[in-house]
């Protein structure tokens, strides 16, 4: 391997500014990040500890073992998105080690509007299931839900990807042998039901879990028969009378150790250790936002960006001389071994070709792959179409597409447009995927659509035998600049569950050791590549 050099001068104006300007991106995901950590109003917080009940948050710290991270998924899904507040999606997901395995957790939040599944609650349970599944993980589902939230349910039942699928996958990964473990910590009402119900083992709180599939209102409803919870479907019911669960638990803490048990007779091993001692980077990440372009259209050096995530800033670089503008080559991160893709321009022909050979070369061998974007797209023009780019482009597109190795995504610059796609985008299959404070991603960027639509007016009004003043260009591009700034943003993507996460670049290589090790066990599968025009 070689060792990386960095030539950024720390002391530079370029770099305070480019730190500076970095800072501002920065503060926007710490707000976002203190409301969904926050989770529901003081009033609910109060109403949930009266009742003796843990948090969310602090129910998935006590099942972890102690001192080990969350990779969180989706904590920042739902911001903004909807009329009142949803911190989080009123659901807390991610992988951690429970008795020294990895599992992905599920933990209703129920001081947001009761644990309640909103669109996005169940798209980030579903997103949960789809990264287990992919890494061979079992689930644990802490519940504390009254089911769907009922004036949106035409965006929550219907629809193969709906509530439904939960279940669904539920009852698939235990075919699979991935271990299905519940925790009933609180009210577990309609369909939701079905989830402590299809799990593997079932461990149920006295006095403060339920199920059942119509709660006292509903029943009172449809029969006009009076029952109070804990005769309908309390603790004592299910784990003496019923057998819908197996273990009856006094307290939050008492379930979630008996829970821990379970998890320890799972059949799937430890965490394996990284393939070798982690080191630090020569040059430190935090240097890492004076790195970054204050600009998008300024250059970012990926070697600068390399030097500072990987292991010993050592890279053993695939074609350094043929296809410039995309770097690839080999490191570790945290130990573990990464083929990385990053890109140090537009793509070419060239470079195109270079990136999918690389990504057969570390699917041959099974080793993950890491694409960094900052990319406008591919080159476009007459020379370059001519030269069969499209073609050339389509194999790279091919090659992310097929490969069945671990694949991550992190974007740090631009991803716009076909250069999304190529660099692994959320449509490619990446495991995980994430992005910077400062980074921007849309279909085209807001100045070049703005353009193409005042062009396009242009042309149109020539036919009629005038021109586009320039108040009617100002219309046209002020619009399109203002809505494409705000929905390239990262809280916007992540808020929709477009990424998995906004990472600070100081913690990208934790973030990036965590996804590594959460893959390093996964199921080995076979790549076959389609068809590639030559």
């Amino acid at each position: 391997m070689t060792a990386l050099r960095s030539h950024i001068d720390v002391a530079s104006e370029g770099f305070r500014r480019n730190a500076e300007d970095f800072e501002v991106n920065r503060e926007v995901i710490a707000r976002a990040r203190a409301a969904a950590l926050a989770g529901g109003t003081e009033k609910a917080h109060r109403k949930h500890a009266a009742r003796g009940k843990l948090t969310a948050r602090q129910r998935v710290a006590r099942l972890l073992d102690p001192g080990t991270p969350l990779l969180e998924v989706g904590q920042l899904a739902a911001h903004d998105v909807y009329d009142e507040p949803v911190p989080s999606a009123a659901l807390v997901t991610g992988v951690g080690i429970v008795a020294g395995r990895p599992f992905m957790v599920f933990a209703n939040d129920a001081t947001v509007k009761g644990g309640t599944y909103f669109p996005l609650g169940v798209r980030k349970h579903l997103r949960g299931q789809k990264i287990a599944r992919e890494n061979g993980l079992g689930c644990i589902y802490l519940v504390d839900s009254g089911g769907v939230f009922l004036p949106l349910q035409e965006d929550l039942f219907p629809d193969e990807d709906h509530l439904g699928r939960i279940f669904r996958n539920i009852a698939e990964m235990s075919a699979e042998g991935l271990p299905q473990l519940a925790g009933v910590l609180g009210s577990c009402t309609a369909g939701g039901a079905y989830i402590p119900a299809m799990c593997d083992e079932t461990v149920m709180v006295r006095g403060t879990g339920t199920v059942f599939l119509g709660g006292p209102q509903l029943v009172r409803a449809a029969t006009g028969e009076v029952v109070d919870a804990e005769t309908l479907g309390g603790a004592d019911l299910h784990t003496r009378v019923t057998g819908v669960a197996d273990h009856l638990a006094e307290t939050d803490d008492h379930a979630l150790q008996i829970l821990r048990d379970l998890a320890a007779r799972s059949s799937r091993p430890p965490l394996s250790p990284p393939a070798r001692t982690p080191r630090p980077p020569k040059y430190d990440p935090a240097e890492l936002p004076g790195v970054v372009s204050a600009g998008l259209k300024e250059h970012i050096p990926a070697r600068e960006i390399l030097a500072r995530l990987l292991d010993e800033s050592e890279f053993t670089e695939y074609r350094a001389r043929f296809g410039p503008t995309i770097v690839c080559g080999t490191g570790h991160v945290g130990g573990y071994p990464v083929g990385v893709l990053i890109n140090d321009g537009v793509l070419f022909s060239e470079s195109a070709q270079k990136a999918a050979n690389f990504i057969e070369v570390c699917a041959q061998r099974d080793i993950p792959l890491l694409f960094l974007h900052n990319i406008n797209g591919f080159m476009v023009g007459a020379e370059y179409e001519a030269g069969g780019i499209t073609k050339h482009g389509a194999k790279l597109v091919n090659a992310v597409s097929c490969a069945k190795v671990p694949k991550f995504s992190l974007v740090i610059g631009g991803s716009y447009g076909a250069g999304n796609f190529a660099m692994c985008g959320r449509s490619m299959g990446s495991q995980l995927m994430a992005m910077w404070p400062s980074a921007r991603s849309t279909v085209v960027g807001a100045e070049q659509t703005a353009k193409v639509m005042t062009l396009i007016r242009g042309d149109q009004l020539a036919k009629e035998g005038r021109e586009l003043t320039p108040e009617e260009e100002a219309e046209i591009r002020e619009p399109i600049l203002a809505s494409y700034e705000r929905q390239a943003q990262p809280l916007y993507y992540a808020a929709r569950l477009w990424v998995d996460a906004v990472v600070d670049p100081v913690e990208t290589r934790d973030w990036l050791a965590l996804c590594l090790a959460m893959a390093a066990d996964a199921p080995k599968r076979e790549t076959r590549f389609g068809v590639f025009r030559m």
